[in-house]
């Protein structure tokens, strides 16, 4: 006969959450798996969202749903996630934008962007660059800066909308040069590049997937890259730190996250399996092709990033004086 006494009720109550966890690890998954995107179908992050899903089925056995939550600049995706119960069985596809940029510029955002995830896997980045239309006066980008001093508010930069990492690349060289120029946001970065090629726009920071065969193809002029090193596709085109533009290595990142709360196991298998599906050489092949350079690595590595990019973007919006509301 078992005899329950208070000091095994008390060790029980200690134990169980722990049960809960290793249970929660070792029978998931048993059903399938919303994977939620904050933006439209057909761009960058619901193409990554799809290729990740496909990969996820294909390895847990289960149903990998991508569900399409647009809108608010992210948000709304964002807080369904958040609000989800952290059981592994909702994750998150998202992007720089709602995770480090939009929480300081959009009033009462449905979520704590620090505290409401479980980070997952950074799934891969995508450099930029700065462009003008090949009938621009401006070839270089120290022409385009000495055009602003001289006529101030007159030169415009595109971006794909408020908010957006390209909007911030246009605010952090306006700082930096210490210059006044006027920020034209679009629904999108297709009607901005549009706009910037027709020369209704003075000039954007676009991806590179967005854009390249527009100068390949002399329609935009490149007049520098925020990667790093310069682009192995057009190796003629210097950096933005090269021009001595400081801190100016700019990647818009995609990556992916669960509730907070979610079961370590569960975190830990999912980003086991996303780096699995990253190694993938139909993956990397179909990335690369978008023009990403692809990630991977721990939960702790996209965390440290998310962080970082947090923390920058806070400031320049802060020195920039911007706002969404």
């Amino acid at each position: 006969m078992i005899h329950v006494t208070r000091r095994n009720i008390v060790i029980a109550a200690l134990l169980s959450p722990f049960a809960r966890v290793v249970r929660a690890g070792s029978t998931w998954p048993s059903k399938p798996i919303t994977y939620v995107v904050p933006y439209p179908p057909g761009g960058t992050t619901d193409i990554l969202g799809r290729s990740v899903a496909q990969g996820l089925a294909n390895l847990l056995g289960v149903s990998v749903i991508v569900e399409n939550k647009a809108g608010a600049t992210g948000t709304i995706g964002g807080a369904l996630v958040a609000r989800a119960r952290p059981d592994g069985y909702t994750i998150l596809g998202t992007s720089i934008g709602p995770q480090t940029i939009v929480p300081h510029l959009l009033k009462g955002v449905p979520y704590d962007a620090e505290k409401a995830y479980e980070p997952i896997i950074l799934i891969g980045t995508v450099p930029h660059l700065l462009v003008v239309a090949t009938h621009s006066p401006y070839s270089t980008v120290r022409e385009l800066v000495a055009a602003a001093k001289a006529k101030p508010g007159q030169i415009s930069f595109a971006s794909g909308g408020l908010g957006t990492i390209l909007q911030m690349q246009g605010e952090l060289l306006r700082l930096q040069a210490d210059v006044n120029m006027l920020h034209v946001p679009y629904k999108g970065d297709t009607p901005a590049m549009q706009d910037v090629i027709a020369g209704r726009a003075s000039f954007a920071f676009l991806p590179v997937p967005a854009v390249l065969a527009q100068v390949q193809a002399g329609n935009l002029k490149a007049l520098a890259a925020t990667s790093a090193q310069r682009l192995k596709e057009l190796p003629q085109v210097p950096t933005m730190t090269e021009l001595g533009f400081k801190d100016f290595i700019v990647e818009q990142w995609q990556a992916v996250y669960a509730p907070a709360g979610t079961p370590a196991p569960v975190v830990q298998r999912l980003n086991e399996s996303i780096n699995r599906i990253l190694k993938d050489p139909a993956v990397v092949s179909r990335l690369t092709k978008l023009g990403i350079t692809v990630g991977g690595g721990s939960p702790q590595q996209l965390a440290q990033r998310q962080e970082t990019d947090y923390q920058r973007w806070g400031t320049v919006v802060k020195a920039a004086h911007i706002t969404m509301n």
